[in-house]
Parts: structure tokens; C-alpha cells; sequence
């Protein structure tokens, strides 16, 4: 997306610059019913749309998807301002062009979420928003207690609409020596040690007899109880018992 230039066979580098003067001379225009006005009021207004799509070059999104939606968000910007606003059009018009490309990111995220769930976040929002109005601390308590839900449901909600990150994000970057979020994940099933301990036990199960290997695969990895190993193997319960006593005690005596 960085440098690009020609954007849905737009020419951003060419894009007209309105003075103050133009855009509200174009915006009565088009309020009225000028199609021509709206045309040059968009086109105007494009470089707007790139200022801000430039935010989300680290998303790695399309340029021109994400400019598309900005565009989007534009034109509903124009189509509901009114000139009785006491604003200047960009400064209405910034929220629905980010929130346009939020929409469109988000949506075309891989990880889908149900829209329950993203209404539920959205007010989640608000009601964080009109806390932290109030100069108070907007903690998870103080959201649920106002939306009258469970604090669970408030973390799993913005949770839901939370951006994935890389297992490949940089976490540390000094002297060109990075570290990535990967480096910091670690799993205690595949240490060293464990790993020594399976191979190990591997080694001891192959040293025993036949039978006996046999009941142990049969009772700890298949889950059979010892009156079924019995029946398979054509020996009494007891003798099962007594061998996978054995078979346990030999490996046992193997691996530590």
C-alpha cells in the first residue's frame, strides 16, 4: 500500500485542493440538487479520504479496498450534513470516513464475529465513552454494572472485535536485534526436559515383552479396563493385573 500513487484509477497526486470559500460555495450547490457541484465536491474532498487511509498502511489491506471505503464513508458524510451544523464539513466528515474503513477491516477480517456480539461491543464503547466524560475510570466492573450484564460478557465482547496480532509482530527492536511476540510464547508440554522424559519412556516400553507392552498400550493408551485386555489378550483378569504391575514397575525402574 506504502507509495502507492494511482488509487482505484484515482491519481492522488493530482487531486484538486478547495479553498474554504469553494467547498461552502459547492456544498449549497449540491444541497440544492447540483449534480455537477456534488461530482467536484468529492473529487475535492478525496484528498481527505487519502490523509486518513494512510493510518491503516500497517493493516497490509489493499489500497484500493480501503480507499474505496473511505470514499464510502465520504459520500454519507455528504449526504447527511446539514448547513445548519455549527462544524466544518471535514471535521463531521473524519468520524465516518474512519469509521467506514473500520467497517471494512474489520468485516473482511478472517475471524468472523456475529453482529450480536459486535453491538454488544459497540455499546460497550458508549458506555466506556460516557464514563470516561465524567472523568471517571471506565473499568470492566463499572461498564457491566451500567450495562447490567456480566463483567465476563463485556471482556468477551470487545475481545471479539479486538485486531489479531502477528505471531511475528516486533515486541523489542534495539541494534537490529528484534523480538517478535513467537520468541515470547513458550509451551511446557515440548521442553527439553519432557521431551528427554517421552523418549526415555519410549525406550523402556520397547524393552519389555511382548505381553506386556501390548497390555500397557491397550490399558493407557486405548483406555481398556483389565477385564477387557483380558478377553483380547486370552488371559485371566488376574494375570493382567499382575503383568501390567510388572510392565509399570520394570518401566519405572528404566526411566528414573
Amino acid at each position: 500500500m506504502i507509495n502507492k500513487v494511482v488509487i482505484c484509477g484515482v491519481d492522488t497526486a493530482g487531486l484538486p485542493k478547495l479553498t474554504a470559500k469553494e467547498m461552502d460555495e459547492l456544498m449549497r450547490r449540491l444541497k440544492a440538487g447540483d449534480s455537477e457541484a456534488r461530482e467536484k465536491f468529492i473529487v475535492g474532498n478525496m484528498r481527505l479520504v487519502l490523509s486518513l487511509v494512510k493510518r491503516f498502511w500497517a493493516k497490509n489491506a489493499n489500497a484500493d479496498d480501503v480507499f474505496q471505503a473511505g470514499c464510502v464513508g465520504l459520500i454519507k458524510a455528504i449526504d447527511n450534513f446539514d448547513l445548519g451544523f455549527n462544524v466544518k464539513f471535514s471535521t463531521y466528515a473524519v468520524p465516518m470516513i474512519l469509521g467506514e474503513i473500520k467497517r471494512y477491516l474489520r468485516d473482511g477480517n478472517s475471524l468472523r464475529v456475529s453482529r450480536s456480539i459486535r453491538d454488544t461491543a459497540y455499546k460497550i464503547l458508549k458506555v466506556r465513552e460516557g464514563i470516561e466524560e465524567k472523568d471517571e475510570v471506565a473499568t470492566i466492573e463499572k461498564i457491566a454494572e451500567v450495562m447490567q450484564v456480566k463483567e465476563r460478557e463485556v471482556v468477551y465482547a470487545l475481545d471479539a472485535i479486538s485486531d489479531p496480532v502477528s505471531l511475528y509482530e516486533p515486541v523489542y527492536n534495539k541494534s537490529g536485534d528484534t523480538l517478535e511476540l513467537l520468541d515470547q510464547l513458550y509451551d511446557e508440554t515440548q521442553s527439553d526436559e519432557i521431551w528427554t522424559e517421552r523418549v526415555a519412556l519410549r525406550e523402556a516400553i520397547g524393552r519389555l515383552a511382548d505381553r506386556e507392552r501390548k497390555i500397557l498400550m491397550l490399558r493407557y493408551y486405548e483406555g481398556k479396563t483389565q477385564t477387557e485386555i483380558s478377553a483380547e489378550v486370552g488371559i485371566s483378569q488376574a494375570q493382567v493385573s499382575r503383568l501390567e504391575k510388572n510392565a509399570l514397575a520394570a518401566v519405572k525402574k528404566e526411566i528414573m
